[in-house]
């Protein structure tokens, strides 16, 4: 490896792999945020309780069986094969002629939705049930009982998968590029292809990789300790309240 080559290769391509990391960066949030979505939806819908009887639970069962064929698909093919099924497939079969990075962010979107939908629903489960028969015992509905007390705790709970979602996200559009989006790795291909010197240019998208990961993590840590509140909350009287000041100072001195 030559050092010299590598400043090189920053120098002159410079705005190539920051145009791709922009891109790659774009269609990740995008693509997690609109996942989590839907994976919320359905994990809410799948945890639905079914009647006992009667049409209402004809309908959920006709839905749960078709969600769960769709977690099953995206969860067991590969997101590049995907990719060439949903851009390429479409414009053959339907003639359906896809923006790259509309077709990009698309994909993206519903692989997370099958992955986030069982998290979401790993979190309503691990919920205690407890909860759930409070809440319907003051005359809460199902979607009230989510809305105002399991989906607030589900949130926290599932904030670290999430996160690494986010993360294989920006490692995982380097598949993109069968479609031709010009995120990270097409344009260190680019690069690679113009100079010969494609160690040199996949080691410096090895760290722009690296660099973005690492700060994504580092910033949702900062988010889970926001949501886990103070360090100095006592358990009093059935209550949490914050420890008196001159509690805290008390402790220290003995």
């Amino acid at each position: 490896m030559s050092f010299e080559w590598i400043v090189k290769i920053v120098a002159d391509y410079g705005p190539m792999f920051i145009r791709g990391a922009g891109i790659t960066l774009l269609i990740s949030i995008i693509g997690t945020i609109i996942g989590s979505i839907i994976g919320l939806l359905i994990g809410v819908i799948r945890t639905i309780p079914l009647p006992e009887r009667g049409a209402k639970r004809i309908t959920l069962q006709v839905i749960n069986a078709l969600l769960s064929a769709y977690i099953e698909f995206f969860r067991g093919t590969p997101m590049i094969v995907q990719a060439m099924v949903i851009y390429y497939g479409s414009a053959l079969a339907f003639g359906v002629d896809m923006n790259r990075l509309v077709a990009a962010i698309f994909i993206v979107s519903i692989n997370t939705g099958a992955y986030m939908s069982e998290i979401v629903r790993g979190g309503i489960i691990s919920i205690d049930k407890g909860q759930f028969e409070a809440a319907h015992a003051i005359g809460m509905n199902h979607f009230q009982t989510m809305t105002n007390v399991v989906i607030p705790q589900v949130i926290r709970n599932i904030l670290p998968a999430t996160g690494n979602e986010f993360i294989i996200n920006i490692k995982d559009t380097s598949v993109l590029n069968v479609i031709s989006v010009s995120e990270l790795f097409f344009q260190t291909k680019s690069v690679a292809g113009n100079n010969f010197r494609y160690f040199e240019s996949f080691f410096v998208a090895c760290i722009i990789y690296f660099i973005m990961t690492y700060t994504v993590t580092r910033i949702l840590r900062y988010f889970e300790k926001r949501l886990d509140g103070p360090d100095d909350y006592i358990l009093l009287g059935n209550q949490m309240q914050l420890e008196r000041p001159e509690d805290k100072l008390r402790k220290k001195q003995n």
